[in-house]
């Protein structure tokens, strides 16, 4: 009987032959039809899949992720495979080339078993919208995933793959990771090539990995980054991350007292913070509450610049080379495009396409985006004074525990608002973790984020590690 818990015990069985790549292929084709109800994959590769690790289990020479079944959110590149970023206007196209991360995953040995539902471009909290519908939480079935990697976070909580790649422009790994109890690792922008990833906000999107410890999320990211001749941000140097040391160093931990308690967070996340912060304290790091006065500019500042990039880079999906099609004649190239970006969108993403269009238009650019820029400047600046003083930052992930399907649906500000504690790491580019050490008693799952400067990376996945390996102890 197959089982996993971690790359490393995995692969310990794999190379005593207790297991082969075949059985784990099997097991988790047959945990995704189990649970299909989920909604988590929009297609599954299950002949290629298994033909891969039929020549895995026949091969020689083994890469650090040799039969390590992977899942990719249907925004990132494989070549010759389907990708719509759960979009319609995205129907039947077929990626021409991999992403930079599937290329090094696939060189290392990884299998890729199939694409994840997300909302639609990235776009959303809660995967509920997704051409594909939405996808149900494992924990409980009346509750979102959260999103817009969904699809990946409730894939890896309920057993169908070992890992899966999302990406994160504002919490969209973090998020998903803290509402369904996984660990969801967003590294520093530029750490991981965004060659090959569906562009929503080009400044604020990372690859990030959503992983059942800590240790594996290092052990993929560790792969998966580098620099990239195809992407001039991405970074020169890759980390030691998955090196893990036993440490007895005691750090400096700041938090921000307008967050732990904001008046929407649910009083046991912000319990429950408290708690831990008291226990660290009582094991000998520096704790300090550090006033964060920005706090109230976070969300409207986010919102103001990616649906600004949003609406840019979205503005090449015509309907010209692929999309829906349309029924009847135009009577011209403009209301061609327009009928197909009709058809073709959702409503999530035309709304923050004419935000966007709004904020870039002539007699307001000057009043929102170079305001909403020099805002970010200025978040930049304080974190950056903050993290000369403290090695972490910790933070809630989200003001509450998953959402009820359609919950939100009807005051977008308020969901919106809800990411507050998330896009606060995009705007500024530090790394951030969220760590599954609670539990809520609505029976839900709720997670601890951890944030670091990316000169101090490498801290943060040993005390990520650290952190897991304490929660589970107890």
């Amino acid at each position: 009987m197959f089982s996993f818990s971690s790359i490393e015990h995995y692969h310990a069985d794999l190379y005593s032959g207790r297991t082969t790549c075949t059985q784990a292929v099997r097991h988790f084709l047959s945990r995704i039809q189990e649970q299909s109800s989920l909604n988590a994959f929009v297609e599954v590769f299950a002949d290629e899949a298994l033909a891969r690790a039929e020549s895995l289990d026949g091969a020689e020479k083994k890469g650090r992720l040799h039969g390590v079944v992977i899942g990719l959110k249907d925004n990132i590149c494989y070549k010759g495979h389907k990708l719509s970023a759960a979009s319609g206007i995205l129907q039947n196209f077929t990626s021409l080339y991999s992403s930079t991360a599937v290329e090094r995953l696939l060189q290392e040995g990884a299998i890729i078993i199939g694409r994840q539902n997300c909302d639609e471009f990235g776009m959303g909290s809660t995967n509920e919208n997704s051409f594909y519908g939405p996808v149900i939480n494992p924990n409980n079935a009346a509750h979102v995933p959260g999103g817009s990697s969904g699809g990946s976070a409730a894939a890896v909580k309920a057993g169908l793959c070992m890992v899966s790649l999302g990406s994160d422009t504002g919490g969209s790994v973090r998020l998903p990771a803290d509402f369904c109890g996984v660990v969801g690792i967003k590294p520093s922008y530029g750490s991981v090539s965004r060659h090959g990833l569906i562009a929503y906000a080009s400044s604020f999107d990372v690859i990030g990995v959503l992983a059942n410890t800590a240790r594996d999320a290092s052990i993929i990211l560790e792969v998966i980054a580098g620099p990239d001749d195809f992407d001039s941000t991405a970074l020169t140097q890759t980390p030691d991350w998955s090196s893990v040391q036993s440490e007895s160093k005691k750090y400096r931990i700041a938090y921000f007292p307008e967050w732990v308690n904001h008046p929407s967070i649910d009083p046991e996340i912000s319990e429950a913070i408290q708690q831990r912060l008291q226990k660290l304290k009582e094991e000998g790091h520096t704790i300090e509450a550090v006033t964060f006065a920005l706090t109230d500019y976070i969300v409207p500042t986010y919102y103001i610049l990616t649906t600004a990039e949003a609406s840019s880079n979205l503005s090449r999906y015509d309907g010209v080379r692929y999309g829906p099609k349309q029924d009847g004649a135009v009577q011209n190239l403009a209301a061609f495009y327009q009928q197909a970006r009709k058809i073709g969108f959702g409503s999530e993403v035309k709304r923050r396409i004419m935000l966007g269009a709004f904020v870039l238009s002539a007699g307001y650019y000057d009043a929102y985006f170079t305001k909403a820029q020099q805002v970010r400047r200025l978040l930049q600046q304080q974190t950056s004074l903050i993290f000369n003083d403290f090695d972490f930052i910790l933070a809630p992930n989200a003001p509450s525990v998953a959402y009820k399907l359609g919950e939100k649906n009807e005051d977008k500000v308020a969901m919106y608002m809800g990411d507050v504690f998330t896009v606060f790491a995009n705007l500024t580019g530090v790394p951030a973790v969220s760590l599954p050490l609670f539990k809520h008693s609505s029976n839900l799952p709720f997670g601890l984020q951890v944030l670091s400067s990316p000169q101090n990376e490498v801290c943060l996945h040993r005390f990520s590690h650290q952190l897991m390996q304490q929660s589970e102890r107890e």
